[in-house]
C-alpha cells in the first residue's frame, strides 16, 4: 500500500506556485492524503530537493503528527511544537519550519514526503534529517509522496 498524497495548489510534476517560494510568501503549501495503516502511531513529512547544487536540500521537517491527520493547511507556523504536539526539526536554511524552494537556477524538484509510522518519536525539536531518518528505520509502515517543480 503507497499512502496517495495530493495539494491543492499544486498537482503532481507541475509547478509549486511562487507564493510557497523565497520568490513569494515563502510559506508551506496545504497538502493531504488518504487512510493511514490501522497501527499507525505518528507521522512524519519532510520535504527535500534532490537537485541542489551540494546535494539533497532539507527543506522542512514535521514529525510525531498525530496519527488521525489527515492534512496540514496552508502556512504550519514556524514553531518547534505546533499546536496538535507534532515537532518540527531544522532545514538546510538553518531554520525551525518550512523554507520554500529557492534554487539558484534552472528547475528542481521538490519531494514533499510522508511516513506512517509504527511509534512516536522519543526526539526533541531541531532535530535534523539525518537524525530523524537514522530514528525513523525500521519503523515506517506506509508512506507516500508528491512532487512539485519550481524553476527560476
Amino acid at each position: 500500500m503507497v499512502i496517495k498524497m495530493k495539494s491543492a495548489v499544486f498537482d503532481e510534476g507541475e509547478p509549486i506556485p511562487t507564493r510557497y517560494t523565497c520568490d513569494g510568501v515563502d510559506i508551506s503549501p496545504p497538502l493531504e492524503w488518504d487512510v493511514l495503516p490501522e497501527n499507525t502511531e505518528s507521522i512524519v513529512l519532510i520535504c527535500e530537493d534532490p537537485d541542489a547544487p551540494g546535494g539533497l536540500w532539507t527543506h522542512w521537517i514535521i514529525f510525531n503528527l498525530p496519527a488521525g491527520t489527515r492534512n496540514l493547511k496552508e502556512h504550519v507556523m514556524e514553531r518547534e511544537v505546533l499546536d496538535n504536539g507534532a515537532m518540527q526539526g531544522l532545514n538546510d536554511f538553518g531554520r525551525i519550519g518550512y523554507g520554500g524552494p529557492c534554487p539558484p537556477g534552472g528547475t528542481h524538484r521538490y519531494y514533499y514526503k510522508m511516513y506512517a509510522l509504527d511509534i512516536k518519536l522519543d526526539l526533541p525539536p531541531q532535530t535534523r534529517r539525518n537524525e530523524l531518518l537514522e530514528a525513523i528505520d525500521g519503523h515506517i509502515l506506509d508512506q507516500g509522496q508528491i512532487m512539485g517543480v519550481y524553476t527560476r
